[in-house]
C-alpha cells in the first residue's frame, strides 16, 4: 500500500540541519510555519489557541532504527515507538509549539525543533485532555 500526502506549507527555522537542533535550547527557538495561500481559510480561529500541533515530513531523514537513546537519558535505550526520535520507519514529526501570532498564512511560533524547509503536513490546535491526571509518562516519569 502506498500512502501519499501533499505538503500544505513549510517550516522557517534557524536550524539548517537535524544536527543543529539543540534540545537544551529548543524551548526558546522561534520560527515560522508558512502555509500555502490556498489554506488561508483553514486557519480561521487558530489565533484563539495558545499552542498548536505541527505534523511534518522529516525529509532529511533517510534511515531508521528500532531503538533510540533519548536526549538527557544517555544511559537508557528504548524502542523507537517509546521515543520521539526522528529516525522512524515513517519519518513523520509531531511537535507542539507556542503560537505567538499569525499574519495571514504565517504562524510565528516558539519551541520549534524542526529544520528549515521541512514540509508541513497538518496543523491542529493543542487541546489538553481533561484526564491529564490519569496520563502515564512511562520512562520519562523517572527523569
Amino acid at each position: 500500500m502506498t500512502i501519499t500526502y501533499t505538503p500544505i506549507g513549510y517550516v522557517r527555522s534557524p536550524h539548517d540541519s537535524p544536527e543543529d537542533v539543540s534540545y537544551d535550547e529548543v524551548d526558546e527557538t522561534t520560527g515560522q510555519i508558512v502555509l500555502e495561500e490556498q489554506y488561508a481559510d483553514g486557519l480561521e480561529g487558530i489565533d484563539d489557541f495558545s499552542h498548536v500541533v505541527i505534523f511534518a515530513h522529516l525529509d532529511e531523514v533517510d534511515e531508521y532504527r528500532l531503538t533510540a537513546r533519548p536526549p538527557h537519558a544517555d544511559d537508557l535505550e528504548v524502542g523507537i515507538f517509546a521515543s520521539r526520535s526522528p529516525l522512524r520507519p515513517n519519518p513523520i514529526a509531531q511537535t507542539t509549539v507556542e503560537l505567538l501570532d499569525r499574519d495571514g498564512t504565517t504562524l510565528r511560533v516558539r519551541g520549534l525543533d524542526l529544520v528549515d524547509g521541512t514540509p508541513v503536513l497538518d496543523v491542529k490546535p493543542y487541546v489538553g485532555s481533561i484526564d491529564d491526571d490519569r496520563v502515564s509518562l512511562g520512562w520519562l516519569e523517572d527523569r
